[in-house]
């Protein structure tokens, strides 16, 4: 057995504290110290973790920011992450026209119009997340197939209401509908593949039958 003399495990538990001390000195002290009292106008930054957003009311201001933010990063042994590190246009569209959209921590947030007519940031489930979340469920379905119906109903319910608590936010009911229906057909594919020959017993009748009297949470909207 060997042990690393840098850095931290993957996944072990001291890495987000570390990474938080680490990018805190790094990142936020820099950003508010020393960026933004050069700035022409208003900036903010919003960070968890690794993941950051930088926003700016002057465009000016967000590309000189990019242009130095790679060598400081480089400085202190880090980089960007190609990928996801871009310039993205976002402010309320004019009418008839289309804004940039921003991912960040697990969703898109896009400019949408209020009854009254008025511009404000919506939340949805991003297409990555949204499609990793349904990936988690079918695995655990499959290697779950040979216990007991209950027991494995119980863990899938531990699954949806972790994933309702986190994506439940108040713009986001389509996203959760739709999350819930993706679990539903692989539920019943579940179903029927565990009853072998009697499989086409499972109609959509029965399976709505069991879900109504099954323990399984219901998709909510839990946060604002």
């Amino acid at each position: 057995m060997s042990y690393p003399e840098k850095g931290t495990p993957q996944g072990g538990v001291a890495s987000p504290l570390l990474s938080n001390i680490y990018l805190h000195e790094v990142l936020d002290k820099w950003f508010e110290e020393q960026i933004k009292p050069l700035l022409e106008g208003e900036a903010f930054m919003a960070r968890y973790c690794d993941d950051f957003v930088m926003g700016f009311k002057s465009k000016t201001d967000a590309q000189r920011v990019l242009e130095v933010l790679g060598k400081r990063l480089a400085k202190y042994g880090l980089e960007l992450h190609a990928e996801k590190t871009r310039l993205v246009d976002f402010r309320p569209p004019e009418k008839g026209g289309e804004s940039g959209t921003l991912d960040f921590l697990g969703f898109t947030h896009i400019w949408r119009e209020s009854r009254k007519g008025k511009p404000y940031v919506g939340r949805a489930t991003s297409k990555n997340r949204f499609e990793r979340g349904v990936r988690k469920v079918s695995t655990y379905l499959r290697k779950t197939i040979t216990q007991p119906l209950e027991e494995q109903l119980k863990g899938l319910g531990i699954r949806l209401q972790g994933h309702y608590n986190y994506y439940g936010m108040r713009g986001n009911s389509k996203a959760i509908g739709r999350f819930k229906k993706e679990v539903n057909k692989l539920l019943m594919r579940s179903l029927r593949r565990r009853s072998g020959q009697h499989g086409r017993q499972w109609t959509w009748e029965r399976f709505n039958h069991m879900i109504a009297n099954s323990a399984l949470p219901r998709p909510l909207i839990i946060g604002g």
